[in-house]
């Protein structure tokens, strides 16, 4: 089954989207984050993705405290992620309530600490793997590397990471539909490595996520989407549906 996990965004305590993961292209939304959680857990949503941006900038957590009240005003699990570099933040973000703590630059800068957290998390821990033209950028997108999308995935679910999100940056926040292309590689190396893909990104119609629900025969896991919600693009409900609805046709 195709999860969809709504997202909410936080900076300066805002509930607020990127445009490609450009700090320069932000739009603002709730001034409240925990309104946006509650009206995507009021539609149906199971789960809620957020991410502290300004963490991931700063390289630790700068909106625990958001995070909190989020958690406690939805009775559905929040998967957090945004500067979590060490194990110290890790369990400060599970103490904040989380459900799941995502790390994306660690995972990249020091796959020790992944396998340690795995083994002693198990499945609580996600690892981001944002890619620019299909390598992986860290340090909140800023900063890229050379490392391919699909040798991260194997090598950190060598290292016993069972789930993985995926934003190919280029299309985030744009609307104009997901980066399909070399999704393939990707989702391979993931079901090579027992794990589960959760996509994010360019997300503007509910067209777009029958096509990731139903992709490679229903191998996404889920779909991370913001902006589309946001601006009304669709509803929660209607998401649901959607992606329920690939399921149906297979």
């Amino acid at each position: 089954m195709t999860t969809l996990y709504p997202a909410i965004d936080i900076r300066g305590g805002r509930a607020v989207r990127l445009l490609r993961g450009d700090y320069g292209r932000e739009t603002g939304y709730d001034a409240d984050p925990v309104d946006a959680a509650r009206r995507w857990v009021e539609g149906g949503a199971g789960i809620i993705h957020a991410v502290d941006l300004d963490g991931a900038r700063a390289g630790m957590p700068s909106n625990l405290d958001t995070v909190a009240r989020i958690t406690a005003a939805v009775p559905v699990p929040v998967q957090v992620g945004g500067g979590l570099r060490d194990r110290r933040t890790v369990e400060a973000v599970f103490e904040a309530g989380a459900a799941r703590a995502v790390l994306g630059t660690s995972a990249q800068r020091n796959p020790q600490l992944l396998e340690e957290l795995a083994a002693a998390h198990g499945d609580r821990i996600v690892a981001s793997v944002d890619a620019r033209a299909g390598r992986v950028a860290v340090e909140g997108w800023e900063r890229p590397t050379q490392t391919a999308v699909e040798d991260a995935i194997t090598e950190l679910g060598g290292r016993g990471v069972r789930r993985f999100v995926y934003t190919p940056v280029e299309v985030d926040g744009t609307l104009e539909g997901p980066g399909i292309d070399g999704l393939g590689p990707i989702l391979d190396a993931c079901t090579g490595a027992g794990a589960e893909l959760i996509y994010s990104g360019g997300v503007g119609s509910l067209e777009d996520l029958e096509a990731l629900g139903a992709f490679a025969g229903g191998g996404v896991g889920g779909v991370i989407v913001g902006r589309a919600l946001y601006e009304k693009r669709f509803t929660v409900a209607e998401a649901l549906d959607a992606l329920a609805g690939t399921e149906r046709k297979d």
